[in-house]
């Protein structure tokens, strides 16, 4: 058997810098394979190429099946995958990451490992959410406590300004279907904003795990990074689309196109990237560096690539 070569991979120059792709497509009952550069996605309406380089995420619902040529291409295109099960369980994966360096990853790493620049980072990401008062000094206890009445003043603005009668919030990870219509849309829209997160998380080499509000987690961070979002995105869609779709059975993917619609009009990657890298402090210029280096515990970072040869017994180190 002859093997064909393909397409070449794509240089890391050529592929989209996260803060420039379009946010997600959602697939189902599809198969996906690989053309050229391309996802190719076949279903019984037809066959449509999805240029791989200038997505974030990929959806993929029920009834996918995905070839190893598309994996190949998902993994070098640092595409994140996102695979939504039945009543919206889902599992999530990713490809290789889009940025080479582990800046943010060591920073984060630093950070989350001692505690008073864990609560510092913590407090930070509060503030975002309390621009107009100062929470420096709050305990991690008051914080929870505070932005537990910030939440449940914007569900009840929502639910005056939409008309949707409010309760409270009902998700049963075993039945998607036994929730209310406004249950089912926030279900379905913060699983789409923690996509997104997780997607710019994994593309710029941060940890998904570690986390600084929520912990024991293997998406804690996804978690914590969403929440930043949530009253501004995934709650006020979720209503507007319970509005007006309460009756319709697939209200689910009304609210990931609406979503996708709110991602795409914000410009939210752009603001994910710049907020995540402000979060954990590291520059654009850092995360950016392709260079790797020997650690010495002793003679601070090494060349890499060099003949190093054994001392002599007795030389002084």
């Amino acid at each position: 058997m002859v093997k064909q070569a393909g397409a070449k991979k794509p240089d890391r120059y050529e592929l989209g810098r996260e803060r420039d792709r379009m946010t997600f497509l959602y697939l189902e009952h599809a198969k996906l394979n690989r053309q050229d550069s391309a996802i190719q996605v076949i279903d019984q309406r037809g066959i449509v190429n999805v240029p791989a380089a200038i997505l974030s995420v990929l959806m993929l619902g029920p009834g996918v099946d995905v070839t190893h040529r598309a994996m190949e291409l998902i993994g070098e295109s640092g595409l994140g995958v996102v695979w939504v099960g039945e009543y919206g369980v889902r599992q999530y994966a990713y490809g290789r990451a889009l940025n080479h360096s582990s800046a943010l990853l060591e920073a984060q790493v630093k950070l989350v490992s001692n505690r008073r620049s864990r609560v510092r980072v913590a407090r930070e990401m509060y503030q975002m959410r309390f621009p107009n008062d100062d929470v420096s000094q709050l305990t991690m206890q008051a914080l929870r406590g505070k932005e537990g009445a910030r939440v449940r003043k914007v569900y009840q603005d929502q639910s005056q300004k939409t008309g949707i009668a409010w309760t409270r919030r009902e998700y049963r990870p075993d039945n998607f279907e036994a929730s209310s219509p406004i249950n089912k849309a926030l279900t379905a829209a913060h699983q789409a904003l923690y996509g997104l997160s997780y997607s710019v998380i994994a593309a710029l080499g941060a940890s998904a795990g570690l986390g600084f509000v929520h912990t024991g987690h293997d998406l804690s961070f996804v978690y914590d990074f969403a929440d930043l979002y949530k009253a501004e995105y995934s709650i006020p869609v979720a209503f507007q689309v319970a509005a007006k779709y309460s009756e319709d059975p697939d209200i689910g993917t009304k609210t990931r196109l609406a979503m996708r619609d709110a991602f795409m009009d914000g410009k939210l990657i752009v603001r994910m990237v710049k907020d995540l890298k402000t979060l954990l402090g590291v520059s654009t210029e850092d995360t950016e560096a392709e260079t790797i280096q020997l650690w010495d515990d002793r003679m601070g970072l090494q060349k890499f690539g060099v003949q190093y040869h054994e001392l002599p017994v007795g030389a002084p180190e």
